[in-house]
């Protein structure tokens, strides 16, 4: 006797917390930029000391900005709690006190890297196309439904991997990487995943509609595509065709 099998879910019908969940992390396993080549090249030990320095440099972009994204978006929160909780994100790369944060600790990866801080904070040398992505992730938090700019986060699911094969990767391939340099990859493995985890519980409790919740597995493809993107304008610029645009980053050898 054939077993009879659960019809579809309709268009319409919301899903369940687990089906949601799954939707969510099913966009990680398709395009999380752990499956990027130029990611490949630099965990892999295939790039040199230029193209190292010029993802550092463009990355700084992307760090700088994810505070003011999270600034964005705490100034359209009405819920006390709610602040309250995000705001450890913005401290977490701004430091607070002793604790001087994720920008950093960048920082001091760039420094390590003979890249001059002052000229690394100016951003100048970034690629024209790394600065529109980051700040088309800035807009994105600033103008969404709450619940889908909280969704965009989600790619830190699948943050700690990709951090522990970095750390590992860069050490083990390049000389002029050293342990020190490593500690705001060491530090994301604690905070992504208390991030990721409380950011997960709020999309599933208030995405109250099928609509808000695809809604909310189309942010975390936007995100998703952002990092990805990034890696596209440094693979065209830095390793093939190499074609760096005028204004930007030369490294001393490609």
């Amino acid at each position: 006797m054939n077993e009879m099998k659960a019809p579809p879910l309709a268009a319409s019908e919301l899903m369940g917390p687990n089906e949601f969940e799954a939707a969510i992390r099913a966009v990680g396993t398709e395009r999380y930029h752990d499956k990027h080549v130029f990611h490949k090249l630099l965990h892999g030990g295939k790039l040199n000391k230029g193209q190292v320095q010029a993802w550092a440099l463009n990355r700084y972009c992307y760090q700088e900005a994810v505070p003011r994204k999270d600034a964005a978006f705490m100034s359209r929160v009405h819920d006390r709690d709610l602040r309250r909780e995000w705001i450890s994100r913005i401290h977490d790369h701004d430091g607070l006190g002793e604790e001087p944060g994720g920008i950093e600790r960048w920082l001091i990866l760039t420094d390590g890297l003979g890249l001059d801080r002052k000229y690394v904070t100016s951003r100048q040398g970034a690629l024209p196309a790394t600065r529109h992505i980051v700040e088309s992730y800035v807009r994105f938090v600033r103008e969404q439904p709450l619940v889908v700019a909280v969704a965009s986060s989600l790619s830190e699911l699948f943050a700690p991997s990709i951090h522990r094969e970095r750390i590992a990767g860069m050490l083990e391939n390049y000389d002029f990487i050293s342990d020190h340099v490593m500690a705001y990859f060491k530090r994301r493995l604690t905070q992504a995943p208390r991030d990721s985890e409380f950011a997960l519980a709020y999309v599933k409790a208030n995405a109250r509609t099928r609509e808000e919740q695809e809604a909310c597995v189309d942010a975390v493809r936007f995100k998703c595509d952002v990092l990805w993107a990034q890696l596209d304008v440094l693979n065209h610029a830095y390793v093939t065709p190499g074609l760096i645009p005028p204004g930007a980053f030369v490294p001393a050898s490609l």
